[in-house]
């Protein structure tokens, strides 16, 4: 049996992942807080038929092996986080964070964490995301509060009608080692893991985390560019991986009518 039959369909494989990554970036372009994932690959094992550098009957050393590799596999699918594009809402509960750093939100007793900021109050007057789960540290604006101000260092105060204050609090930020480890949930939620350490609390500004901008909302990190891009190319890998298969059929064909 002809090894590149089996060696071309483990390539057609890790391209059908690949288009499955970038058909999930490209449908959640316009989502808020998104972030782009990327998938990598690593070459299988080989079949080693001679090793460099061993020794002739004559005493001489062979300077290149032969080595056959029998294919790629997906290896991870990793999330990006590099900063999306700004735009400005005017909302007063659209937060958007500049720099590093995570919103926290408690989802049925469990602390979650998102990049997405378009809050909103329900009916307690209790910021929350649109699952309406609470931000954390919870925040409640009075019922005669008529503005909320939010600073970039993370500093909450509810506001009357005279511009007296009703209420203040502070917005904190979280931060991970390895945010590539996170594990994500979908609605934008991620939730730690041993790859992504411990979560790192912090005030907004400072040590090094994000800065907080009110009326503005992150959108999606992917570059439509990119994606189309990189979709062409797994395309055409998918056809030559293919064609490899058409090929190695053929030969076979030859083989079997083969006649003395």
């Amino acid at each position: 049996m002809i090894r590149g039959l089996w060696t071309a369909a483990t390539g057609m494989t890790a391209q059908q992942l690949n288009l499955d990554v970038i058909a999930h970036n490209l449908a959640n372009v316009n989502t808020t807080g998104f972030k782009k994932s990327r998938a990598e690959f690593q070459d299988l094992l080989y079949q080693t038929h001679r090793f460099p550098g061993t020794e002739t009957a004559g005493g001489q050393q062979i300077p290149v092996g032969i080595q056959v590799g029998m294919g790629t596999r997906p290896i991870a699918v990793e999330k990006l986080f590099t900063q999306g594009d700004y735009v400005q809402t005017q909302s007063q509960l659209d937060l958007a964070i500049e720099g590093e750093g995570f919103f926290a939100i408690l989802r049925n007793g469990e602390e979650l964490y998102t990049r997405t900021g378009a809050f909103k109050l329900d009916s307690n007057g209790t910021i929350v995301d649109a699952e309406g789960n609470p931000l954390q540290p919870e925040f409640v604006v009075p019922a005669d509060a008529v503005e909320v101000a939010i600073d970039s260092g993370g500093n909450i105060t509810a506001l009357d009608q005279a511009g007296n204050e009703l209420a203040t609090g502070r917005i904190t930020l979280v931060r991970f080692v390895n945010p590539g480890g996170l594990f994500a949930l979908g609605k934008n939620l991620y939730r730690p893991t041993a790859a992504s350490g411990d979560p790192v609390e912090g005030n907004p500004g400072e040590e090094g985390y994000g800065t907080i901008a009110q009326g503005f909302q992150e959108m999606s990190n992917v570059d439509v560019v990119t994606e189309m891009v990189q979709m062409i190319v797994a395309q055409r890998a998918y056809e030559i991986n293919s064609k490899a298969i058409q090929t190695a059929d053929e030969m076979l064909n030859i083989a079997n009518n083969v006649k003395r």
